[in-house]
């Protein structure tokens, strides 16, 4: 069978195409008009949906070498996201659909991170088996989840206030380094030294997450010290980068160490934005040789927003014959269903 994945839940407009599992396409528009406001503009990125998502799909098709009749199903993003960017992926799913009588498969965002480390590239291609704990951590969402299958996630832990991603992207944009942060933090990071700042580290009990305490202190912290050196940030955002990232890392860490040992279960994932960060990475495989886990940590190019992991959650849902009618509207906020 071959499967459509349309993601279009932010500021990345995405089509995939899938044969089974494997994956023969993966084709991404990113939108740079952000940039200039130092983040996403929803009206700006829904307008640019539209502009984006014809082409997208037409390239995913060529790519594949398929033609949209050889098409058994589209999956698309759902939610939750930004209400004007899914209502484009939405109503262009429904229009193409119907006009193809195909069914549409609806996908959780979400659950469509997770479910990138089931992508294949080619038929030998190793996944991890059920059950397995997977930090899920993006600009929107720090997670803990249990995995028990493709359709049965369960939420250990979760941020009770702000994501690892959002606490990164603001403290970038109070140093003036600019948008996104993440990218900017990774790359500064790995020039300067981990340990020269300590920045609060919340006690928040159980598996859940905080990291609004870590931007406050982040702030305070600067403001007292560029009262003495104006230039404070230019002369040492290598090691304020680094000292971010390090005390970021090592707040997730902690729960993850703790949900392990909690669960019993040593198959740890890692997927969303943040996971792309080198700190983070570095700290999975350490935690694979100290503690005996076995990791999995995704390509670059699965851990931001993309359709392939759309497409292949709908691969799933297409075997269990788990469609999607017509009059399902998008949603902007949820966890799992």
């Amino acid at each position: 069978m071959y499967i459509l994945g349309i993601e279009s839940s932010c500021d990345d407009t995405s089509a995939a195409v899938l044969n089974d599992n494997i994956l023969l396409s993966n084709v991404t528009a990113s939108q740079d008009v952000h940039f200039e406001y130092g983040g996403v503009v929803p009206e700006l990125a829904s307008r640019a949906h539209q502009q984006n998502i014809v082409p997208v799909v037409s390239a995913a098709l060529r790519r594949a070498c398929i033609t949209k009749e050889q098409l058994s199903a589209v999956a698309f993003t759902r939610g939750p996201g930004l209400m004007g960017s899914l209502l484009v992926g939405v109503s262009f799913t429904k229009g193409f659909a119907r006009s193809l009588g195909i069914p549409m498969i609806d996908v959780n965002h979400l659950q469509g991170h997770v479910m990138a480390h089931f992508i294949k590239e080619k038929p030998e291609d190793t996944t991890p088996p059920f059950p397995f704990i997977c930090l899920l951590v993006s600009g929107g969402n720090s997670q803990i989840v249990k995995v028990n299958a493709y359709n049965d996630m369960e939420v250990l832990g979760q941020t009770i206030d702000d994501a690892a991603g959002e606490a990164i992207d603001k403290c970038s944009k109070v140093m003036g380094l600019g948008y996104p942060g993440g990218p900017i933090i990774d790359r500064l990071a790995r020039q300067g030294n981990p340990l020269a700042y300590k920045f609060a580290e919340p006690h928040i009990p159980g598996l859940d997450y905080s990291f609004s305490g870590l931007k406050t202190s982040f702030l305070y912290s600067l403001r007292k010290w560029i009262q003495d050196d104006p230039d404070f940030i230019e002369h040492h955002k290598n090691d304020l980068a680094a000292s971010l990232e390090h005390t970021i890392v090592d707040i997730l860490m902690k729960k993850l160490r703790l949900a392990v040992k909690q669960t019993g279960i040593k198959h740890v994932a890692v997927a969303g934005g943040v996971s792309a960060n080198n700190g983070l990475r570095n700290a999975f495989r350490d935690h694979a040789k100290r503690y005996g886990w076995t990791i999995y940590i995704p390509k670059f190019s699965y851990t931001t927003d993309n359709a392939a992991m759309i497409g292949i959650t709908g691969y799933y849902k297409f075997l269990d014959k788990d469609f999607c009618s017509i009059d399902k509207p998008a949603f902007s906020k949820v966890t799992f269903k």
